[in-house]
């Protein structure tokens, strides 16, 4: 019988934000830590965006958007989520460890239950990638109902 160990106690890690492919610092510089709730430890040091940073991020996502994610097939989107899947479930071990660590909850739980599913949710709708398309939908009375699907 194996048992999982919560992460062990290491140097409070310093994470930055995403944005437009790159870790940058938050622009005002601010952070703000996140403490295990079990221990009280300090786990990380987290950049803290402002309006300033989301906007940001808001237009590099537009941008990708509208640039290269929107000219890959939805076959190929479908892979890329599949492929998200399995590393989900290839790094659960660690990611549970985190999770536990992170929110106090059992690791039990993370391990047996919230990351199988996080990794069930991203292999379900890669399926749905090549499924999306416009539907018409009975309804009752002189009317018509449909779905057309549009950029966002």
């Amino acid at each position: 019988m194996s048992s999982v160990q919560p992460a062990e106690a290491n140097t409070p890690r310093k994470y930055q934000l995403f944005i437009d492919g790159q870790w940058v610092d938050a622009e005002s510089g601010k952070t703000f830590t996140t403490p295990n709730p079990a221990t009280g430890e300090n786990l990380a040091e987290v950049s803290e965006a402002d309006k300033v940073d989301i906007d940001k991020a808001v237009s590099a996502a537009r941008r990708a958007f509208e640039g290269k994610w929107s000219k890959i097939s939805a076959r190929d989107r479908g892979r890329i989520l599949y492929k998200l899947s399995k590393l989900i479930e290839e790094h659960s071990s660690e990611l549970a460890a985190l999770e536990t660590s992170d929110n106090g909850k059992p690791i039990k739980e993370s391990t047996y239950v919230d990351l199988p599913q996080v990794a069930e949710n991203f292999e379900y709708f890669a399926g749905w990638a090549t499924k999306i398309e416009g539907e018409t939908i009975p309804v009752p009375g002189q009317m018509l109902n449909y779905t057309l699907r549009e950029p966002v």
